[in-house]
């Protein structure tokens, strides 16, 4: 079976092999090197969001991240009572999303985004070291990770093709 930074490696989301190998710890779990590799900037389309970040701060390095129409993205209104909602426009799209935090953030883009073949799916890897992991990955390659033992983010079912629908 092939390593972690192999099968990173292969599948080109590694930004720099050689640092990556001195982030990983010998003997750790692969799941939490892959924790320790996004923390470290060292994922092709990681992020590392810390737990101050509201989900409208987010809003724009992580529709950057995920490239394609997502860049488009925008957020028309912010109201902050009695729950944050979201006014947005994606397209034709006009929507007001209640998002309560990261993780309803994620959903939705990932929802919104589902059958965009060039919009980066968002995997929720975990918290380390104070932040929230996550992983913009290419639609092409995710059946490849999820087949991995060490790719196992929250929303796994939101990213199998049958999944949060």
């Amino acid at each position: 079976m092939a390593s972690l930074l192999d099968t990173l490696t292969q599948e080109r989301l590694l930004k720099d092999r050689d640092a990556a190998a001195e982030v990983v710890r010998r003997g750790e779990p692969p799941h939490v090197s892959l924790l320790r590799l996004c923390d470290a900037g060292l994922l092709e389309g990681g992020l590392s969001v810390g737990y101050g970040v509201r989900p409208d701060e987010l809003v724009g390095p992580l529709t950057t991240a995920m490239g394609g129409p997502a860049r488009r993205f925008k957020v028309v209104d912010v109201r902050e009572r009695p729950v944050l909602e979201l006014h947005v426009l994606a397209g034709d799209v006009s929507e007001r999303w209640e998002v309560e935090d990261l993780s309803a953030l994620v959903h939705n883009l990932n929802s919104l985004y589902r059958d965009a073949p060039d919009v980066r799916a968002v995997a929720e890897l975990g918290e380390w070291e104070d932040a929230l992991q996550l992983w913009c990955v290419d639609k092409r390659t995710l059946p490849r990770l999820l087949r991995q033992p060490f790719f196992a983010p929250r929303n796994v079912r939101a990213l199998t093709p049958s999944g949060g629908r």
